[in-house]
Order: C-alpha cells, then structure tokens, then sequence
C-alpha cells in the first residue's frame, strides 16, 4: 500500500513538472505566433493560448513569404542595407510625397518584396522592387515594370487605394497587398487563413522596425 501510494505521488509531482516546463518552454519561446479563430487570425507575440502556432521564431530574424523571389538577395548587414536605403529613397520620397503614403512603409514593402532588386521576379510573375503583376501595372499605367521609378510609383499608388479602401488598417492593407484584395473582403475584412499572407504581414511591418534608423538618418 505504502509503495502504491509512493508511486502515485511520484506520478503525480512528474506530470505536475512536465506541465510546469511545458508551459514555461511556451511562454518563453520568442516570436510571432498565430490563431486561426473560425476565420479570424490572430497575431501576436504574447499568446495567451496553447492553440496559438509559432509563426516566426526569432523576431530578429525577418521572414520571408512562402513566394519569396528567387532575387538575387544581398548581404543583410546594416552597410549593404543602409547603401540599398540610400539608392532608392529619392524615388520613394517622391512617391510618397506624391501619394501620401510613409516612406518607412515603403521602404519596408520593398525589402520584404525584393530585397531592392529592380530585376526581381517571382514564381507568379510579379516584378521588380515593388513586385507589381501585369495586371495591377497596366492598372496604375506602369509602362516598365523593371523601371525603378515607375514600379515604386504603381506599388506606393496600389498600396494607397489599399489603404483608404480598409480604412488605415495597415495589417489589412498589407494582406491584401499580398493576397489580393478580394481574399481580405471575403474573409469578413481580416487577414486570411494563408501562411503566405500572414508571414507577409509580420515581414513588413518587422522590416519596418529595422529600416527605422537608416530612413530616419536620411
């Protein structure tokens, strides 16, 4: 009997560590992670529920979507990233002056979209820095989808109309950015279900957090 009882308390004190690791090794893991909620996703970085998934582990390292380019993608450090800022952020000033929308936010699209290759092109037939498909250039008549000038122009114009069309939901915008419009509408106005979509989100709006000081220098 004394045994019996033995055991079951050792049991008891196991499961009751475990569970205790279980919940300090989830609560310290670092990153962004997500919820499918009967179609509502929610992102955060401080879940507050074991049904949330890890969608990015390291908020220092930026994640790329699932169509990521095959760009030609340059050193990470922050001279080659201060040097792509500086190249392209007349253009950008510009762009944003014109159409009132952020630098720092274009900035960020871009990085996320094509790491600043004007020569990018994705597995869908996106191009260039603000990766414009034919179809949203011939929109916002972008004549030359590999002109710099031109692709920022129609990206930061699309991005735009984007914007007023969701009412300033930068998360939305974004979405639907990468998704299309129409898959953000058909989601009741939220984020969709894609891991493509949603790692997109939080690549840019983390591009924006790191490109900060090299825009604010400028």
């Amino acid at each position: 009997m004394k045994n019996d009882a033995r055991r079951r308390a050792l049991l008891g004190f196991l499961g009751g560590a475990c569970l205790l690791l279980s919940r300090s090794a989830f609560a310290a893991e670092r990153g962004i992670f997500s919820l499918d909620d009967a179609g509502a996703v929610r992102l955060t970085n401080v879940p507050d529920d074991r049904r949330f998934s890890l969608l990015v582990q390291d908020l220092l390292a930026v994640p790329d979507p699932v169509d990521m380019p095959p760009v030609r993608r340059a050193s990470r450090t922050a001279a080659a990233i201060e040097a792509q800022v500086r190249a392209f952020h007349p253009m950008i000033e510009r762009a944003s002056l014109a159409y009132k929308v952020e630098p720092l936010l274009i900035h960020a699209v871009i990085a996320t979209e094509s790491r600043y290759d004007p020569d990018a092109v994705s597995p869908k037939g996106a191009v260039g820095l603000m990766q414009l498909i034919p179809g949203t250039a011939k929109r916002y008549s972008v004549s030359n989808l590999r002109d710099p000038e031109q692709n920022i122009g129609g990206g930061v114009r699309y991005l735009r109309d984007l914007l007023t069309m969701f009412g300033g939901n930068l998360e939305l915008a974004l979405a639907a950015y990468n998704a299309g419009e129409n898959a953000v509408l058909k989601y009741g106005n939220k984020i969709p279900p894609y891991k493509e979509t949603q790692s997109y989100v939080v690549s840019v709006m983390e591009w924006q957090k790191r490109l900060r000081p090299f825009v604010g220098a400028i």
